[in-house]
């Protein structure tokens, strides 16, 4: 398995650019921030308001320098605007695991198709440049939207932790967790996404 954090990838596609975040996206992400805090509704962390966005930026910049996390900004070529983040994390070397998510989009890039384009860069990526066998995701189990989002592009459920974590509101939730494995990117995952990214 190779370093994602020596790889330092930036992926693209005709569609969408993630290259690593940086302190200077501020200004980037704030019209988000500033009015669209509904989008971190469901979130472990919001940055929805200046304060709460320096705050995520700097925290994801400083776990990309500590190679804990690998913190993408997502850029849509097609709009030719900054259009939210994602990000692998808990990277586990010795097992060949990571997890994907802290994903958000903007309502105007919502069930536009990016969100495919951005998962079919970041799970090739995954899967067949650094040498993942697993990919996991998680989302509160009551997010609808994110939920059938995952398992659209392929992601099987494998259950939910009950009462699991506390959320930016202050409550706790339930977290659902599914996962794709390489063989099934490699079985047909990946063809199904290909097809309806076209």
């Amino acid at each position: 398995m190779k370093d994602i954090f020596q790889l330092q990838p930036v992926l693209e596609n005709d569609r969408v650019l993630l290259r690593p975040i940086e302190e200077s996206d501020f200004d980037n992400l704030l019209s988000f921030s500033l009015n669209e805090p509904e989008i971190w509704k469901y979130g472990l962390v919001t940055a929805a308001g200046e304060e709460n966005l320096k705050h995520y930026i700097t925290t994801a910049v400083k776990n990309l320098n500590e190679q804990k996390e690998y913190p993408f900004i997502v850029f849509d070529k097609q709009a030719n605007r900054y259009a939210g983040s994602t990000r692998f994390y808990d990277v586990q070397h010795a097992f060949r695991t990571t997890q994907l998510g802290y994903t958000w989009y903007g309502k105007d890039f919502q069930r536009t198709g990016l969100n495919r384009h951005c998962k079919l860069l970041l799970l090739t990526f995954a899967f067949e440049e650094w040498g993942l066998e697993r990919v996991e995701f998680r989302a509160d189990a009551n997010n609808a939207r994110s939920v059938a989002a995952m398992k659209a592009i392929g992601c099987v459920e494998e259950g939910i932790l009950r009462n699991h974590m506390t959320t930016a509101s202050g409550g706790r939730r339930d977290s659902i967790i599914l996962s794709i494995l390489k063989t099934e990117w490699l079985g047909g995952v990946k063809k199904k996404l290909e097809q309806i990214t076209i």
